[in-house]
């Protein structure tokens, strides 16, 4: 009986200690993955900001708060018919940024359209990749990091510039109780396109480049990451728009477009922490808990296994007879 047992320990001994690592470096890889059908929101805000005003002369002017509202929207269909030549799971996100001033009026929209490896995050290449209806050819993450994000530099694509630069990992913080991984990347002074929809009726980018006027951009860009989900927990932009030259500035070298401190609105802090938290917990399950535990186990079975088949092998102890008594 403590034979069989010990060969029943055995096999469940082999097989924990097989399923540990099949479990992070076979099974994570391919359960961690962000869902095609995903719909976020994200609202940030510009406290004290300065914005142009078009009814006034094209003035730049102290305002109260300029909003931007983030959507980013899961297009299944497309993930779908893309994945069928790509052999691998893809995530669409059809993205928009769309920019109020404090009266509600729009500043500007931008659409976007992401497309990218739903577990490591990098960027695949194909027919609709596009920032505000201009193709393009992304390099590197954007919005997300990969799963297990590491202490290292990234390569982050700048959707205003349509270009990719470097983002530096700058150290190791505690954002509300979550160790995060802290990034920063600095885009130089650039020129880059008029927005497609402008906010002004009647002024298209066509007739504003018939003018000679030209629209500069520049910023510094900062997120907290949580680094086994690789999700954003914060992020802060210091930025600056500006309109350089040109008949339309009326013989004015400069005028400011934008510029301010973009944050994250509180309450989106406060979900954002408390989804990243819950979807950690996930995560270690599959990386450490689980793997770590399953070896744990597989070494006790193993040790109770080898414990039971000693014991079984132990020679019974030697009975001695006891003389008859003698009779009288």
């Amino acid at each position: 009986m403590r034979r069989k047992t010990s060969l029943v320990l055995l096999a469940l001994a082999v097989f924990f200690a097989a399923l540990s690592p099949l479990l992070r470096w076979y099974a994570f890889p391919r359960l961690a993955k962000i869902p095609a059908n995903q719909y976020q929101d994200m609202v940030l805000e510009a406290k004290d900001a300065t914005l142009i005003d078009y009814d006034d002369g094209m003035k730049e002017k102290k305002v109260s708060k300029v909003t931007i509202v983030q959507t980013l929207k899961g297009n299944v269909e497309a993930s779908e018919k893309i994945e069928k030549t790509a052999g691998k799971d893809v995530v669409v996100w059809d993205g928009l940024s769309y920019v109020v001033g404090p009266d509600g009026k729009m500043v500007s929209k931008i659409p976007e359209r992401y497309i990218f490896d739903a577990h490591t995050q990098d960027p695949v290449h194909a027919t609709g990749e596009m920032v505000d209806g201009d193709p393009v050819k992304r390099a590197g993450i954007e919005f997300k990091w990969p799963f297990l994000t590491e202490k290292r530099d990234y390569v982050y694509f700048d959707a205003q510039a349509r270009t990719s630069a470097p983002i530096h990992y700058k150290g190791t913080r505690n954002f509300r109780g979550l160790d995060v991984y802290y990034f920063e990347q600095t885009i130089p002074w650039t020129k880059v396109p008029f927005p497609k929809t402008m906010p002004v009726q009647g002024i298209t980018p066509q007739s504003i480049a018939r003018t000679g006027t030209t629209r500069w951009y520049t910023t510094v860009r900062k997120f907290w990451v949580e680094p086994l989900t690789g999700a954003p927990v914060y992020g802060e932009e210091l930025h600056k728009e500006e309109l350089r030259g040109g008949t339309l500035l009326g013989g004015r070298d400069k005028v400011t477009v934008f510029a301010g401190d973009v944050k994250m609105r509180e309450d989106y802090i406060r979900h954002t922490v408390d989804l990243v938290k819950s979807n950690r917990t996930l995560v270690l399950l599959m990386t450490s808990y689980l793997p770590w535990g399953f070896l744990i186990l597989g070494v006790l079975l193993l040790a109770s296994s080898l414990w039971l088949e000693a014991r079984g092998r132990r020679p019974a102890p030697a009975t001695v007879d006891e003389p008859e008594p003698v009779s009288a």
